[in-house]
């Protein structure tokens, strides 16, 4: 490229990354797109080889069906529920704990941080027999708070809100001790309101984990009026004994993916900006 004006170097370069970025795309879309074009084929069309991405006839009767087989009108509203609860929860455990580690002084406050963010670092695998033995002492096993109280507090949320509040100015927190304003109704007055694009982006990862989350459901959820959305489309495969309605199943993932798809793009723009304006300052 020694030989190559600057326009030519900088032009190739931009060719080159469209290009990469266009097949990372292809790659990402195509299994999506595999599971929407599969929901509206008859159960053979999935196996037909070469495959099809174009159905022949459009079985639109699909997403009928799967009301008709489950209750999926119990598994969203279980999902939802469930997934509201922990994300209102982790937003308010983690701002409050984020506060506390950006602003406040206290003996072995940084120690404390670190011991809470090494948490992290444990894998649910480790974590799931004790916990599993938690619920059973509460009495919760196939209980819907089982799903919610564990989640509400996140190590990795109160890092991302202590990480976006040190970036405030201090001199708005100063405005407010002057004015004899309490630690909380700065937090509730000044803080609060100037986290919202950390809060979305809390948010829209905590919905999307809870809504998606499957093995946890899976070992404390036995009755099927408290499944998950999750567990409602793992039960189609045992659903016949000779077949698993596979294109009943891709009907199932679609309706299940839209609630996460309308979430994620209404809140795209605070989610980009709070991944944008989240530092790692400290």
């Amino acid at each position: 490229m020694a030989g190559l004006g600057r326009r030519t170097q900088t032009l190739l370069v931009d060719v080159v990354a469209w290009a990469g970025l266009l097949v990372g795309s292809i790659i990402f879309i195509l299994p999506f797109f595999w599971m929407v074009s599969s929901s509206f084929k008859e159960f053979g069309g999935l196996f037909n080889f070469p495959p099809t991405f174009i159905p022949s006839t459009w079985q639109w009767t699909n997403y009928l069906e799967i009301w008709r087989r489950l209750p999926f009108h119990l598994f969203f509203r279980n999902s939802f529920f469930v997934s509201s609860l922990e994300t209102a929860g982790v937003l308010f455990t983690s701002s409050l704990a984020g506060y506390a580690f950006a602003r406040l002084r206290f003996r072995h406050r940084d120690t404390i941080f670190l011991i809470y963010l090494s948490t992290m670092m444990v894998p649910f695998a480790v974590r799931m027999i004790p916990l599993f033995v938690l619920m059973r002492t509460f009495q919760w096993v196939d209980q819907l708070q089982a799903l919610i109280i564990p989640g509400m507090f996140s190590a990795w949320g109160t890092f991302l809100m202590r990480q976006f509040m040190l970036t405030i100015p201090r001199e708005l927190e100063d405005a407010g001790l002057i004015d004899g304003a309490s630690f909380f109704q700065i937090y509730y007055r000044i803080i609060l309101p100037l986290t919202g694009p950390a809060l979305a982006t809390l948010g829209i990862f905590t919905f999307m984990d809870s809504w998606n989350a499957f093995l946890w459901p899976l070992i404390i959820i036995s009755s099927m009026e408290k499944k998950t959305i999750s567990l409602g489309m793992a039960a189609f495969r045992g659903m016949t004994a000779m077949r698993t309605p596979w294109h009943l199943v891709m009907a199932a993932s679609v309706v299940s993916v839209l609630p996460i798809m309308v979430l994620f793009l209404v809140g795209q723009k605070y989610y980009v900006r709070g991944i944008v304006t989240t530092g790692l300052k400290g």
